[in-house]
């Protein structure tokens, strides 16, 4: 336990370090003359959560042909929506035979809008002549300060809700694979199952988290993006980390059902690049597919967000945001409660016949005690921001987030 946390936090001064590089291009080396050459951008990092050891798993699949010529053509893949819904026959079946799949989504979804909420407190922490100073400097060097404190925050934000996705995620898994196996699915029975991968599941999902919540604001405009040279330098930039974000989702595809069977972090990052290889153009498909109906859904969430946004006299970022939980939160019911598990199990049931074409059995681990010591830190994580909350101005948090 000792070494995993000495490695845990060996990554989290190298992520730090990558992170105030990357800070410090946006608020004083980022150019705003679009006629001047940008000097290079450094890569915002990726979450340090266990993800440097994982990166082999990205750069394993980024590495196969159809990703290379993704990167080299700057082109965008291909989704056919029927690469998804003609697994949908399955997934309800067995969603409506063991009800519980549908729970542990419900469940996925208030956790996911409680994070929301958690996290847009601290727009309003932060005062409405910080937010206008910041939008009339042209230099980005102003909100310096709050602006490393809120991702911070963001940062965790994502950590705490990643603890009961990962294992509510995990549920939904191992509702599939007790199936399969003849045995009985129930609450209890998931969690069982689940909690002894507390720690993998926790670490996954946190770093996935945080990948997506990089890629979801690499994909918003900037406003250093006028002139033509910043919007195809922007666009070419864009192409490439989704062609990466993509080699990520997909190549990290097997690590879920992998760690439901009982392997370690590492051990199924191994074990999905394998699975991925082996069923590249199912799972590829598969993705696109998913990603692209959620792009759809997404869409309505932004357009419902601009329409209640009209309806204000007076933009207010704290208000703005708490607002635009309405159409976000609405979006996200679409996507936890139908589009999520249909993926999970889908992806569930390819690894579980990938398991008998290589001549082996899901092996189930059932040792609730295992998930202790995950438990405890992610209690600990709680209560730090339950202090962070409640002692804000005590702590020095409010004047810091006024610094101009």
């Amino acid at each position: 336990m000792f070494k995993k946390f000495t490695l845990w936090f060996k990554d989290l001064a190298i992520w730090f370090k990558d992170f105030l590089s990357w800070l410090n291009y946006w608020a004083i080396e980022s150019p705003n003359d679009s006629k001047k050459k940008a000097p290079k951008r450094p890569k915002m990092p990726p979450s340090p959560l266990s993800i440097n050891q994982l990166r082999f798993v990205q750069e394993e699949i980024a590495e196969l042909d159809e990703v290379k010529q993704q990167i080299e053509t700057e082109s965008q893949p291909k989704a056919d929506r029927k690469d998804f819904t003609k697994n949908i026959g399955y997934a309800l079946s067995l969603g409506l035979k063991e009800k519980e799949i549908f729970f542990f989504a419900l469940m996925q979804w208030l956790c996911i809008g409680l994070a929301y909420l958690l996290w847009v407190q601290m727009l309003g922490w932060i005062p409405d002549e910080v937010w206008e100073a910041a939008a009339e400097d042209e230099s980005g060097a102003v909100g310096f300060i709050p602006g490393i404190i809120l991702i911070l925050w963001s940062f965790m934000c994502v950590g705490v809700v990643s603890f009961p996705i990962g294992i509510l995620s995990s549920c939904m898994g191992v509702a599939h694979f007790l199936t399969k196996q003849g045995r009985p699915s129930t609450v209890a029975a998931c969690l069982k199952i689940s909690l002894p991968n507390s720690w993998s599941l926790w670490l996954y999902h946190w770093a996935d988290g945080w990948i997506t919540v990089k890629q979801i604001l690499e994909r918003l405009p900037k406003d250093n993006d006028e002139g033509v040279f910043f919007k195809i330098r922007r666009w070419r930039r864009l192409v490439k980390t989704e062609a990466l974000y993509y080699a990520w989702k997909v190549g990290s595809a097997g690590v879920l059902p992998s760690i439901i069977t009982g392997n370690n972090l590492i051990k199924s990052g191994q074990e999905s690049i394998y699975f991925v290889k082996d069923n590249f153009k199912e799972i590829g498909k598969l993705r696109l597919a998913y990603s692209s109906i959620c792009w759809i859904v997404g869409i309505g969430a932004y357009v419902g967000t601009f329409l209640i946004l009209t309806f204000l006299d007076e933009f207010d970022v704290f208000k703005a945001y708490l607002l635009a939980c309405i159409p976000i939160v609405a979006s996200l019911l679409i996507v936890i409660l139908i589009l999520r598990p249909i993926y999970v199990i889908t992806i569930c049931n390819l690894y579980s016949d990938y398991l008998i074409s290589k001549g082996r059995t899901a092996d189930l681990p059932e040792n609730p005690s295992a998930s202790v010591s995950a438990l405890v830190f992610f209690a600990g994580l709680c209560l730090a921001i339950f202090v962070v909350y409640y002692f804000r101005v005590q702590l020095g948090l409010m004047d810091l987030l006024s610094t101009v």
